[in-house]
């Protein structure tokens, strides 16, 4: 892995250069094996938040964990393009829209001691323009050199915020071209029904149960770029403990196994339907 400037990692993607890389500021990670036309993003796999923002911040540790997606790239690594933010959404939050990026509150607590300069809140912004920027020239080079492009925009949420039964897994479908594309859904919503999960966990799955898909990260891609399709697949939090922070690496590597299967089966899938 290279630590490459925004600049070069965008030069890089133009240029058709297979490569790994680091932004200088260690905000993302992007991995480019092969130019496949299709994409793994885990932008809210993230957990750093730069030390300016410490003292100011009224929110623990755990409480900023807590509304993360911990180990979402993980469960993605094998692929051959794999992109991902490295930062917490609590600095910035890469699924909103620069205009509301950055929390004033946060899950009904207030987030900062004092409000923010301007000058960190301009520091987190650039940050969320660069991602896109990358994100924007990584689908415009795909799109160059295929028909179609599916993105699997990977997440997780807490099952135990719910006071009913929630799935495993759910899609969320209300900013996809559902006349267009709804036999993938149900065709990546069958794949991930299928998976033998360990620990007794059964792969549930829902459709706009828990949420829509309403992130700013589908909505650019397929506002900008019409001939990508973008997966918003949330996976539950079954693969940790959401009250201590345990981490359950068999599962995650379960799921891990898992997609690196499906995920090029429906991919193959999507190129081969009209």
């Amino acid at each position: 892995m290279h630590r490459l400037s925004i600049a070069e990692i965008i030069s890089n993607i133009n240029n058709g250069v297979v490569f790994e890389a680091v932004a200088e500021n260690y905000s993302l990670t992007i991995k480019i094996d092969d130019y496949v036309p299709y994409v793994c993003g885990a932008v809210h796999d993230g957990h750093q938040f730069r030390k300016s923002l410490w003292e100011n911040c009224l929110h623990t540790e755990y409480e900023r964990w807590y509304e993360e997606d911990p180990c979402t790239k993980q469960m993605v690594q094998s692929h051959p393009i794999v992109i991902a933010g490295c930062d917490s959404r609590f600095e910035y939050d890469l699924n909103r829209p620069p205009e509301t990026a950055i929390f004033d509150t946060a899950w009904g607590k207030q987030l900062w001691r004092k409000p923010l300069k301007e000058k960190e809140r301009q520091h987190s912004l650039q940050k969320h323009t660069n991602f896109y920027s990358i994100t924007h020239a990584l689908m415009a080079k795909l799109e160059a050199l295929h028909p179609k492009v599916l993105v699997f925009d990977m997440h997780s949420y807490n099952w135990r915020r719910w006071d009913r039964e929630v799935p495993t897994w759910n899609l969320g479908t209300s900013n996809i071209d559902n006349e267009r594309f709804g036999h993938m859904v149900d065709s990546w919503r069958e794949k991930l029904g299928s998976m033998a999960l360990p620990n007794g966990i059964r792969p549930t799955t829902g459709i706009n149960d828990t949420f829509q898909g309403n992130g700013h990260f589908l909505k650019y891609i397929t506002k900008t770029f019409a001939n990508t399709l973008v997966f918003a697949t949330e996976i539950s939090k079954v693969y940790c403990d959401e009250l201590s922070g345990t981490i359950y690496p068999e599962v995650v590597r379960s799921v891990e196994n898992h997609l690196r299967d499906l995920i090029p089966l429906q991919a193959k899938e999507f190129m081969n339907t009209p």
